[in-house]
Formats: C-alpha cells, sequence, structure tokens
C-alpha cells in the first residue's frame, strides 16, 4: 500500500461531508468526536524481513534448478543478493507479507496506534473528559472507537462495536465516507443522552477529518 493514501482516500467533498457531520453531531452535547485515518498502524518489519527472506530462498532455489547447480555454496550467496531488492519490494508492496503477520499483531498495531492518537491529538484535553476518536487504519482494514475516561464512565467500549462494524463494512464496500458520515451522528445521539450540553459548551476540537 502506498504512503499517504489517508490523505487522498476521502475526496475534498467527502472530507467537507465528514466536517459537516461531525459539527452536527458535536450540536447539543459537551462531547468532541474526532475522526482520525492513516495508512497503517504498523511498519511490521519482522513480517517484510520474514516475506523478503522467504522469496529470496524461492527465487534462489528456482535459479539453482534452472542452472542445475544443487551446492549450496551458490544456493546462500543467491539468497543474500535476491534478499536486498525483494525487501524493497515488499516494503513498497506490504500486501506480501500479509500472511506472516497474525489477526492478534493486527489488532494489537491497531489498538496500539489509536491509543497514542488519542493523546497526541490532545483528546484527553477536553475539560469534561468527553473526547472520542474514531480512528481507521486502512492497511488493516480496522476501525477502533476510544472515548475517555469520561464517556467510560457512563458508556461501555462493547456499546461502539456496533458502529465499529457498520464502519469497517462501509470501508470494504467502497462506501466509507457515508459510513463514516452516519456513525458520527450516531456517535452524536449516543453523547447527547449522557452528555447534554447545559447552554455552555465550547468547540474544543477541530471538527476537520485527520488524516497520517
Amino acid at each position: 500500500m502506498k504512503r499517504d493514501m489517508a490523505k487522498t482516500f476521502f475526496s475534498a467533498t467527502e472530507v467537507e461531508d465528514i466536517r459537516q457531520a461531525v459539527a452536527a453531531a458535536e450540536v447539543g452535547t459537551i462531547g468532541e468526536i474526532v475522526p482520525l485515518v492513516v495508512d497503517r498502524s504498523d511498519d511490521y518489519r519482522e513480517a517484510l524481513l520474514t516475506a523478503a527472506l522467504l522469496l529470496a530462498a524461492l527465487l534462489a532455489l528456482l535459479v539453482l534448478i534452472l542452472l542445475r547447480h544443487d551446492t549450496i555454496w551458490w544456493y546462500l550467496p543467491l539468497v543474500a543478493l535476491f534478499f536486498v531488492p525483494l525487501r524493497y519490494l515488499v516494503g513498497r508492496m506490504p500486501y506480501l507479507a500479509l500472511a506472516f503477520i497474525t489477526r492478534r499483531r493486527f489488532e494489537q498495531a491497531v489498538r496500539d496506534r489509536a491509543v497514542r492518537s488519542f493523546y497526541e491529538q490532545g483528546l484527553y484535553r477536553t475539560r469534561a473528559a468527553t473526547g472520542v476518536l474514531i480512528f481507521i487504519s486502512l492497511f488493516e482494514r480496522r476501525v477502533w472507537i476510544l472515548g475517555d475516561r469520561g464517556i467510560n464512565e457512563c458508556i461501555e467500549p462493547v456499546q461502539w462495536q456496533g458502529m465499529v462494524d457498520q464502519l469497517i463494512a462501509g470501508i470494504r464496500q467502497g462506501t466509507a465516507s457515508a459510513a463514516l458520515c452516519a456513525v458520527i451522528l450516531s456517535c452524536g445521539q449516543l453523547l447527547q443522552q449522557h452528555f447534554p450540553d447545559r447552554g455552555n459548551d465550547q468547540n474544543e476540537l477541530q471538527d476537520d477529518l485527520i488524516a497520517l
């Protein structure tokens, strides 16, 4: 997957639709919603190295078969020779390493990146601890919705799961923008129930989609 895909994943029109959805969702609540999209949550270097090494080993074996050599003294140098360009190729095409990344590794990477983004984007600094991050990781096709401590005191994380599933389905079906806007509005409705605006709310965080 190409770098900077997150910055072009949504069109300019879709970005504006998302911004308006955030603004509308925050009306009537002190909650702050931040949608954020990243290319991928981790470099998965161990998987890239494994994939490159395996491809180099297979290619070296194929060359030896074609040349009718059967000595390890030819095989090992060929593996080393092929490894460097194949490591570059796999780095440019990380999907080649998917077979070496476990589901658990994916989940952990996305969760860790979501938590890091929550703090990097300052969601923990809202006055009532009511920041909500809607985190999308494109390579993994994973979504995390993460609430601050004020949110988690009233809304169980499991309550976000339906929204997570809806957004993941939208990404897979090619309707990511519409799904994200719908999830943002649903999130706003939930926040309005638990954290209504008492008339002194301030917009503490930007409404724009963040793409990293």
